[in-house]
Protein backbone atom coordinates (compact mmCIF):
# COMPACT_ATOMS: atom_id res chain seq x y z
CA UNK A 1 0.00 0.00 0.00
CA UNK A 2 1.48 3.10 -1.35
CA UNK A 3 0.96 6.75 -2.42
CA UNK A 4 1.42 5.73 -6.23
CA UNK A 5 -1.49 2.76 -6.15
CA UNK A 6 -4.47 3.55 -8.60
CA UNK A 7 -7.26 2.74 -6.47
CA UNK A 8 -7.58 4.72 -2.71
CA UNK A 9 -9.76 4.03 0.12
CA UNK A 10 -10.16 6.16 2.97
CA UNK A 11 -11.32 4.88 6.54
CA UNK A 12 -12.90 6.92 8.74
CA UNK A 13 -13.46 6.30 12.25
CA UNK A 14 -12.18 7.21 16.01
CA UNK A 15 -8.79 5.98 14.94
CA UNK A 16 -5.76 7.31 16.70
CA UNK A 17 -4.59 5.67 19.83
CA UNK A 18 -7.33 6.68 22.12
CA UNK A 19 -8.89 3.03 22.83
CA UNK A 20 -7.36 -0.61 22.23
CA UNK A 21 -10.87 -1.63 21.01
CA UNK A 22 -10.82 1.03 17.71
CA UNK A 23 -7.48 -0.08 17.22
CA UNK A 24 -8.53 -3.70 17.18
CA UNK A 25 -10.68 -2.94 14.78
CA UNK A 26 -8.58 -0.91 12.12
CA UNK A 27 -5.86 -3.53 12.76
CA UNK A 28 -7.91 -6.42 11.59
CA UNK A 29 -9.91 -3.98 8.69
CA UNK A 30 -6.89 -3.10 7.15
CA UNK A 31 -5.15 -6.68 7.05
CA UNK A 32 -7.90 -7.99 5.72
CA UNK A 33 -8.22 -5.96 2.52
CA UNK A 34 -4.20 -5.84 2.58
CA UNK A 35 -4.88 -9.75 2.43
CA UNK A 36 -7.70 -9.62 -0.76
CA UNK A 37 -6.58 -6.90 -2.72
CA UNK A 38 -2.56 -5.65 -1.79
CA UNK A 39 -2.99 -3.41 -5.40
CA UNK A 40 -5.30 -0.95 -3.08
CA UNK A 41 -3.60 2.24 -0.71
CA UNK A 42 -5.61 3.04 2.07
CA UNK A 43 -5.61 6.83 3.92
CA UNK A 44 -6.74 6.55 7.16
CA UNK A 45 -8.43 9.86 9.21
CA UNK A 46 -7.04 9.82 12.49
CA UNK A 47 -7.71 11.59 15.27
CA UNK A 48 -4.31 11.22 16.13
CA UNK A 49 -1.68 11.15 13.10
CA UNK A 50 1.39 10.45 14.73
CA UNK A 51 0.27 7.50 16.62
CA UNK A 52 -1.34 6.27 13.94
CA UNK A 53 1.71 6.77 11.44
CA UNK A 54 3.96 4.60 13.60
CA UNK A 55 1.27 1.65 14.11
CA UNK A 56 0.76 1.97 10.39
CA UNK A 57 3.64 2.84 8.69
CA UNK A 58 2.61 1.43 5.33
CA UNK A 59 -0.83 3.26 4.92
CA UNK A 60 -1.21 7.25 4.32
CA UNK A 61 -2.95 9.50 7.59
CA UNK A 62 -4.66 12.58 7.44
CA UNK A 63 -5.18 14.54 10.78
CA UNK A 64 -8.85 15.73 10.39
CA UNK A 65 -9.36 17.22 13.99
CA UNK A 66 -8.81 20.96 13.96
CA UNK A 67 -8.21 20.43 10.14
CA UNK A 68 -10.13 22.94 7.82
CA UNK A 69 -12.75 21.99 5.10
CA UNK A 70 -10.67 23.19 2.11
CA UNK A 71 -7.68 20.67 3.68
CA UNK A 72 -9.79 17.93 3.99
CA UNK A 73 -11.32 18.26 0.59
CA UNK A 74 -8.38 17.94 -0.90
CA UNK A 75 -7.71 13.93 0.74
CA UNK A 76 -11.64 13.42 0.12
CA UNK A 77 -11.45 14.01 -3.85
CA UNK A 78 -8.79 11.71 -4.09
CA UNK A 79 -10.60 8.68 -2.90
CA UNK A 80 -12.31 5.70 -4.89
CA UNK A 81 -14.19 5.05 -1.73
CA UNK A 82 -14.57 6.17 1.86
CA UNK A 83 -15.30 3.60 4.66
CA UNK A 84 -17.27 4.77 7.54
CA UNK A 85 -16.46 2.81 10.55
CA UNK A 86 -16.00 0.67 12.24
CA UNK A 87 -16.49 0.61 16.00
CA UNK A 88 -18.77 2.96 17.76
CA UNK A 89 -19.54 5.88 16.56
CA UNK A 90 -23.15 7.41 15.96
CA UNK A 91 -23.64 8.26 18.75
CA UNK A 92 -24.93 12.03 20.29
CA UNK A 93 -23.05 14.66 19.77
CA UNK A 94 -20.35 12.91 18.18
CA UNK A 95 -22.54 11.22 14.88
CA UNK A 96 -23.07 14.61 13.59
CA UNK A 97 -18.70 15.15 12.97
CA UNK A 98 -18.49 11.54 11.46
CA UNK A 99 -21.44 11.80 8.80
CA UNK A 100 -20.04 15.56 8.01
CA UNK A 101 -16.93 14.19 6.43
CA UNK A 102 -18.95 11.42 5.24
CA UNK A 103 -21.48 13.68 3.23
CA UNK A 104 -18.44 15.89 2.04
CA UNK A 105 -16.81 12.91 0.53
CA UNK A 106 -20.40 12.29 -1.00
CA UNK A 107 -20.73 15.77 -2.19
CA UNK A 108 -17.27 14.88 -4.09
CA UNK A 109 -18.91 11.89 -5.69
CA UNK A 110 -16.92 9.02 -3.79
CA UNK A 111 -19.16 6.62 -2.09
CA UNK A 112 -19.28 5.74 1.33
CA UNK A 113 -19.56 2.30 2.70
CA UNK A 114 -20.55 2.06 6.50
CA UNK A 115 -18.49 -0.75 7.51
CA UNK A 116 -19.64 -2.34 10.82
CA UNK A 117 -20.58 0.32 12.94
CA UNK A 118 -22.02 0.75 16.56
CA UNK A 119 -24.88 2.90 17.62
CA UNK A 120 -26.15 4.21 20.24
CA UNK A 121 -27.26 6.34 22.33
CA UNK A 122 -28.64 8.49 19.36
CA UNK A 123 -31.40 10.53 20.29
CA UNK A 124 -30.59 14.41 19.46
CA UNK A 125 -32.71 15.41 16.76
CA UNK A 126 -29.28 17.04 14.98
CA UNK A 127 -27.24 13.78 14.72
CA UNK A 128 -30.65 11.91 13.54
CA UNK A 129 -31.32 14.07 11.06
CA UNK A 130 -27.09 13.00 9.90
CA UNK A 131 -28.19 9.79 10.47
CA UNK A 132 -30.97 9.71 7.93
CA UNK A 133 -29.39 12.13 5.18
CA UNK A 134 -26.25 11.20 4.85
CA UNK A 135 -26.92 6.75 5.31
CA UNK A 136 -29.67 7.02 2.90
CA UNK A 137 -27.16 7.48 0.34
CA UNK A 138 -24.63 4.95 1.10
CA UNK A 139 -23.21 2.21 -0.43
CA UNK A 140 -24.26 -0.48 2.01
CA UNK A 141 -24.83 0.00 5.69
CA UNK A 142 -23.62 -3.06 8.02
CA UNK A 143 -23.83 -3.23 11.74
CA UNK A 144 -22.25 -4.92 14.91
CA UNK A 145 -25.12 -5.99 16.22
CA UNK A 146 -28.71 -6.30 16.46
CA UNK A 147 -28.78 -2.87 19.07
CA UNK A 148 -27.18 -0.63 16.61
CA UNK A 149 -29.52 -1.90 13.91
CA UNK A 150 -32.96 -0.43 15.90
CA UNK A 151 -31.38 2.56 17.07
CA UNK A 152 -30.80 3.42 13.33
CA UNK A 153 -34.05 2.59 12.50
CA UNK A 154 -35.64 4.23 15.41
CA UNK A 155 -33.58 7.37 14.42
CA UNK A 156 -35.47 7.04 11.49
CA UNK A 157 -33.01 5.52 8.45
CA UNK A 158 -35.21 3.94 6.16
CA UNK A 159 -33.09 1.40 4.16
CA UNK A 160 -31.61 -1.75 4.49
CA UNK A 161 -29.24 -2.66 7.26
CA UNK A 162 -26.80 -5.61 6.95
CA UNK A 163 -26.00 -6.79 10.76
CA UNK A 164 -22.93 -8.31 10.53
CA UNK A 165 -20.24 -8.70 13.86
CA UNK A 166 -17.19 -6.32 15.46
CA UNK A 167 -14.42 -6.54 13.21
CA UNK A 168 -11.70 -6.71 15.84
CA UNK A 169 -12.99 -10.38 15.95
CA UNK A 170 -10.61 -11.74 13.10
CA UNK A 171 -7.91 -11.01 15.29
CA UNK A 172 -6.14 -13.93 16.71
CA UNK A 173 -4.17 -14.26 19.80
CA UNK A 174 -0.67 -15.07 20.28
CA UNK A 175 1.98 -15.83 22.85
CA UNK A 176 3.39 -12.76 24.06
CA UNK A 177 1.44 -12.46 27.10
CA UNK A 178 3.41 -13.92 29.73
CA UNK A 179 6.44 -11.91 28.99
CA UNK A 180 3.99 -8.83 29.32
CA UNK A 181 2.52 -10.04 32.62
CA UNK A 182 6.05 -10.33 33.80
CA UNK A 183 6.84 -6.79 33.02
CA UNK A 184 4.37 -5.25 34.51
CA UNK A 185 5.40 -7.34 37.82
CA UNK A 186 2.23 -9.52 37.69
CA UNK A 187 3.13 -12.54 40.06
CA UNK A 188 3.10 -15.63 38.41
CA UNK A 189 1.98 -19.18 39.32
CA UNK A 190 -1.39 -17.96 40.36
CA UNK A 191 -4.76 -17.78 39.47
CA UNK A 192 -5.46 -14.66 36.97
CA UNK A 193 -8.58 -12.61 36.82
CA UNK A 194 -8.77 -10.27 34.57
CA UNK A 195 -11.51 -7.25 35.44
CA UNK A 196 -12.04 -4.27 32.94
CA UNK A 197 -13.22 -0.80 34.03
CA UNK A 198 -14.72 2.63 31.76
CA UNK A 199 -15.56 6.25 32.72
CA UNK A 200 -19.15 6.92 32.56
CA UNK A 201 -18.53 9.53 29.44
CA UNK A 202 -21.54 10.41 26.45
CA UNK A 203 -21.32 6.51 25.79
CA UNK A 204 -22.43 5.46 29.33
CA UNK A 205 -24.02 8.24 30.50
CA UNK A 206 -26.12 7.01 33.40
CA UNK A 207 -23.30 4.78 34.93
CA UNK A 208 -23.14 5.34 38.67
CA UNK A 209 -19.19 6.22 38.80
CA UNK A 210 -19.58 5.40 42.54
CA UNK A 211 -21.59 2.56 42.50
CA UNK A 212 -19.76 0.87 40.26
CA UNK A 213 -16.57 0.93 42.12
CA UNK A 214 -17.75 -0.20 45.32
CA UNK A 215 -19.45 -3.24 43.19
CA UNK A 216 -16.12 -4.18 41.71
CA UNK A 217 -14.63 -4.02 44.35
CA UNK A 218 -17.13 -6.51 46.45
CA UNK A 219 -16.26 -8.58 43.24
CA UNK A 220 -12.30 -8.76 43.39
CA UNK A 221 -12.72 -9.22 47.19
CA UNK A 222 -14.49 -12.23 46.26
CA UNK A 223 -12.27 -13.75 43.91
CA UNK A 224 -9.33 -13.11 46.22
CA UNK A 225 -11.13 -14.77 48.81
CA UNK A 226 -12.89 -17.92 46.93
CA UNK A 227 -10.43 -18.18 44.27
CA UNK A 228 -6.87 -17.44 45.77
CA UNK A 229 -6.64 -15.13 42.57
CA UNK A 230 -4.93 -12.47 41.77
CA UNK A 231 -6.74 -9.43 40.26
CA UNK A 232 -5.23 -7.92 37.25
CA UNK A 233 -7.26 -4.47 35.93
CA UNK A 234 -6.66 -3.95 31.82
CA UNK A 235 -7.26 -0.57 30.50
CA UNK A 236 -8.85 -0.09 27.04
CA UNK A 237 -8.66 3.26 27.41
CA UNK A 238 -6.28 6.22 29.06
CA UNK A 239 -8.96 6.93 31.69
CA UNK A 240 -9.50 3.41 32.55
CA UNK A 241 -6.46 3.59 34.84
CA UNK A 242 -8.10 6.15 37.15
CA UNK A 243 -10.66 4.00 37.70
CA UNK A 244 -9.48 0.94 38.01
CA UNK A 245 -7.24 2.36 40.82
CA UNK A 246 -10.82 3.94 42.04
CA UNK A 247 -11.75 0.03 42.64
CA UNK A 248 -8.62 -1.16 43.83
CA UNK A 249 -8.95 1.50 46.80
CA UNK A 250 -12.05 -0.07 48.13
CA UNK A 251 -10.24 -3.64 47.62
CA UNK A 252 -9.56 -5.30 51.60
CA UNK A 253 -6.31 -6.32 50.26
CA UNK A 254 -5.12 -3.51 47.55
CA UNK A 255 -1.97 -5.64 47.29
CA UNK A 256 -3.82 -8.79 45.66
CA UNK A 257 -4.10 -6.73 42.68
CA UNK A 258 -2.32 -4.92 39.82
CA UNK A 259 -3.47 -2.17 37.64
CA UNK A 260 -1.68 -2.15 34.79
CA UNK A 261 0.01 0.73 33.15
CA UNK A 262 -1.68 0.95 29.65
CA UNK A 263 -0.61 1.68 25.84
CA UNK A 264 -0.50 -1.41 24.39
CA UNK A 265 -1.33 -2.24 21.30
CA UNK A 266 -4.09 -4.37 20.83
CA UNK A 267 -2.42 -7.58 19.72
CA UNK A 268 -0.43 -7.16 22.98
CA UNK A 269 -3.86 -6.41 25.22
CA UNK A 270 -5.10 -10.13 23.57
CA UNK A 271 -2.30 -12.04 24.21
CA UNK A 272 -2.40 -10.55 27.93
CA UNK A 273 -5.97 -11.43 28.15
CA UNK A 274 -4.77 -15.55 26.59
CA UNK A 275 -2.82 -15.76 30.07
CA UNK A 276 -5.93 -15.11 32.15
CA UNK A 277 -8.44 -17.78 33.60
CA UNK A 278 -11.49 -15.33 34.11
CA UNK A 279 -12.19 -11.93 32.80
CA UNK A 280 -14.96 -9.82 33.96
CA UNK A 281 -15.80 -6.13 31.87
CA UNK A 282 -17.16 -3.58 30.71
CA UNK A 283 -15.23 -2.65 27.85
CA UNK A 284 -16.81 -4.50 24.53
CA UNK A 285 -13.35 -5.20 23.46
CA UNK A 286 -12.30 -6.85 26.22
CA UNK A 287 -15.03 -9.37 25.92
CA UNK A 288 -14.44 -9.87 22.81
CA UNK A 289 -10.75 -10.55 23.77
CA UNK A 290 -11.74 -13.02 26.16
CA UNK A 291 -13.93 -14.84 23.71
CA UNK A 292 -11.25 -14.41 21.16
CA UNK A 293 -8.48 -16.27 24.11
CA UNK A 294 -11.19 -18.74 25.29
CA UNK A 295 -11.27 -17.39 28.62
CA UNK A 296 -14.45 -17.37 30.48
CA UNK A 297 -16.38 -14.33 30.66
CA UNK A 298 -18.73 -12.27 32.65
CA UNK A 299 -19.84 -8.99 31.03
CA UNK A 300 -21.17 -6.11 33.22
CA UNK A 301 -23.66 -4.25 30.82
CA UNK A 302 -23.81 -0.67 30.98
CA UNK A 303 -24.52 -0.39 27.24
CA UNK A 304 -26.90 -2.24 24.65
CA UNK A 305 -23.74 -2.92 22.69
CA UNK A 306 -22.29 -5.27 25.64
CA UNK A 307 -25.65 -6.44 26.31
CA UNK A 308 -26.21 -8.01 22.45
CA UNK A 309 -22.51 -9.43 22.21
CA UNK A 310 -23.23 -11.52 25.95
CA UNK A 311 -26.37 -12.57 24.26
CA UNK A 312 -24.58 -13.71 20.90
CA UNK A 313 -21.76 -15.08 23.04
CA UNK A 314 -23.68 -17.03 25.39
CA UNK A 315 -22.68 -15.54 28.38
CA UNK A 316 -24.40 -14.24 31.84
CA UNK A 317 -26.47 -11.34 30.38
CA UNK A 318 -27.24 -9.10 33.50
CA UNK A 319 -29.23 -6.21 33.15
CA UNK A 320 -27.17 -3.66 34.57
CA UNK A 321 -23.71 -2.45 36.43
CA UNK A 322 -25.89 -1.15 40.22
CA UNK A 323 -24.48 -1.98 43.41
CA UNK A 324 -28.05 -3.57 44.41
CA UNK A 325 -26.69 -6.03 41.80
CA UNK A 326 -23.73 -7.65 44.53
CA UNK A 327 -25.49 -10.72 45.52
CA UNK A 328 -26.82 -11.75 42.11
CA UNK A 329 -23.18 -10.97 40.17
CA UNK A 330 -21.25 -13.06 42.74
CA UNK A 331 -23.40 -15.83 42.44
CA UNK A 332 -22.87 -15.31 38.85
CA UNK A 333 -19.22 -15.34 39.12
CA UNK A 334 -19.45 -18.39 41.30
CA UNK A 335 -21.79 -20.52 38.60
CA UNK A 336 -19.45 -19.04 35.88
CA UNK A 337 -16.37 -20.46 37.33
CA UNK A 338 -17.78 -23.60 38.58
CA UNK A 339 -19.68 -24.04 34.71
CA UNK A 340 -16.33 -23.15 33.05
CA UNK A 341 -15.55 -26.29 30.57
CA UNK A 342 -19.10 -26.38 29.13
CA UNK A 343 -19.28 -22.33 29.13
CA UNK A 344 -15.75 -22.49 26.70
CA UNK A 345 -17.12 -25.20 24.92
CA UNK A 346 -20.42 -22.89 23.63
CA UNK A 347 -18.47 -20.04 23.96
CA UNK A 348 -16.45 -21.66 21.51
CA UNK A 349 -19.19 -22.48 18.87
CA UNK A 350 -20.58 -19.13 18.97
CA UNK A 351 -17.12 -17.02 18.82
CA UNK A 352 -16.62 -19.35 15.66
CA UNK A 353 -19.90 -17.97 13.84
CA UNK A 354 -19.25 -14.05 15.10
CA UNK A 355 -15.94 -14.10 13.11
CA UNK A 356 -17.85 -15.51 10.16
CA UNK A 357 -20.23 -12.41 10.58
CA UNK A 358 -17.11 -10.33 11.12
CA UNK A 359 -15.90 -11.60 7.91
CA UNK A 360 -19.12 -11.23 5.79
CA UNK A 361 -18.75 -7.58 6.21
CA UNK A 362 -15.26 -7.77 4.45
CA UNK A 363 -16.65 -9.98 1.59
CA UNK A 364 -19.18 -7.45 1.60
CA UNK A 365 -16.98 -4.36 0.99
CA UNK A 366 -14.01 -6.11 -1.30
CA UNK A 367 -17.28 -7.32 -3.58
CA UNK A 368 -18.32 -3.73 -3.99
CA UNK A 369 -14.76 -2.59 -4.15
CA UNK A 370 -14.65 -4.92 -7.16
CA UNK A 371 -17.32 -3.35 -8.59
CA UNK A 372 -16.09 -0.11 -8.73
CA UNK A 373 -12.54 -0.78 -9.11
CA UNK A 374 -11.44 -4.16 -9.93
CA UNK A 375 -8.26 -5.43 -9.32
CA UNK A 376 -5.18 -5.84 -12.08
CA UNK A 377 -4.57 -8.89 -13.85
CA UNK A 378 -1.79 -10.13 -13.94
CA UNK A 379 -0.83 -11.00 -17.26
CA UNK A 380 1.33 -14.48 -17.62
CA UNK A 381 5.16 -14.06 -17.95
CA UNK A 382 6.89 -15.63 -21.19
CA UNK A 383 9.82 -17.74 -20.04
CA UNK A 384 13.01 -16.75 -21.60
CA UNK A 385 14.43 -19.12 -24.29
CA UNK A 386 17.04 -21.72 -22.78
CA UNK A 387 20.34 -21.45 -24.59
CA UNK A 388 21.33 -24.81 -26.59
CA UNK A 389 24.34 -26.56 -24.46
CA UNK A 390 27.32 -27.11 -26.38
Amino acid sequence: MGDGSEVTVGVLGSYGGRNVGDEAILTAMLDRVRAARPDVGVTVFSRNPDHTRAAHPDVGVVGWEGVSRERIAEHLRRLDVLVLGGGGILYNTEARRYLRLARAAQNFGVPVFTYAVGAGPLTDEVDCDWVRTTLAGAAEVTVRDEESKLVLEEAGLERPITVTADPALLLRPGDGGEELLRAEAVPRGVRLVGISVREPGRAAEHLDEGGYHQLLAHVGDFLVNRLDAHVVFIPMERDDIRHAHAVASHLADPGACTVLRGASTPQQVLDIVKRLDLAIGMRLHFLIFAALAGVPLLPLPYAGKVFDFAQRVGAPALRGVVRENVGLLLSEVDRLWDERPARLAEMAARTASMRQQADLTAERFLAYLEQIAPPPVLLPTTPAPVSPVG
